[in-house]
């Protein structure tokens, strides 16, 4: 799970419908694919997370989880290639990027994301959130799933490197944007971490506004 794993749920976005209007008769039928692989990827990882709360991440294999689903191993593994995939990826990484890009080009990046993150969270129903504080524990807790989140971190900062390039037109390797980049998705993650060592009782939403406050000031106390 990168930082930005609570603005990546599938709550951040309608479930995706038919297209109407398209010309092509294949058209409805690949969207009732997608729709059927969006189920499928739900229903294994939700199978997924009840395993893991009932006898831990390490104690449950894939082939158990898959049997869960209702689902053969090979699927499980067709939608997400490792165990930590599970936790760490949903069908709707692409938004996060979309929702920042939306914004305003001359909005300060904080603001941007605080607004994207915000927004996804206030979409969240009561599983989600259910399921993002598993997650947040399963980082806390799985060394595998807390070392893989580097990786999504390092492509979280990528993206976000290259709009704020795009909005100032400096190179996307510019230290200044690299720090930026760097500083909100630790800003982030310490966010969510706070949140899962409270038990995930406090509020969410007022925990990302307290960090990012502190981005917006200058990192003053």
């Amino acid at each position: 799970m990168s930082a930005m794993v609570f603005a990546r749920s599938s709550a951040t976005a309608p479930h995706p419908t038919p297209r109407t209007g398209s010309t092509g008769a294949g058209s409805p039928k690949a969207g009732l694919r997608e729709r059927k692989k969006i189920k499928t990827r739900q229903a294994i990882r939700r199978a997924a997370y009840r395993l893991f709360e009932e006898q831990g991440y390490d104690a449950t294999p894939v082939d158990q989880i898959a049997e869960a689903a209702e689902v053969s191993p090979s699927t499980v593994f067709r939608y997400f290639p490792t165990k930590e995939d599970i936790v760490l990826t949903d069908e709707y990484d692409g938004l996060l990027e979309e929702g920042i890009r939306a914004r305003p080009a001359d909005e300060p990046m904080v603001e941007s994301i605080r607004q994207v993150t915000v927004e996804a969270l206030r979409r969240f129903a009561t599983a989600d959130r259910t399921e993002l504080a598993q997650r947040a524990r399963l980082v806390r807790e799985v060394p595998a799933i807390r070392g893989r989140t580097a990786e999504n971190t390092a492509r979280d900062a990528a993206m976000i490197s290259a709009v704020l390039a795009e909005r100032t037109g400096r190179p996307v390797d510019d230290l200044e944007i690299r720090v930026i980049s760097t500083a909100i998705l630790a800003a982030l993650q310490e966010a969510l971490l706070c949140w899962g060592e409270e038990g995930s009782t406090a509020d969410l939403e007022d925990l990302i506004h307290q960090t990012l406050d502190v981005l917006a000031r200058g990192l003053t106390l």
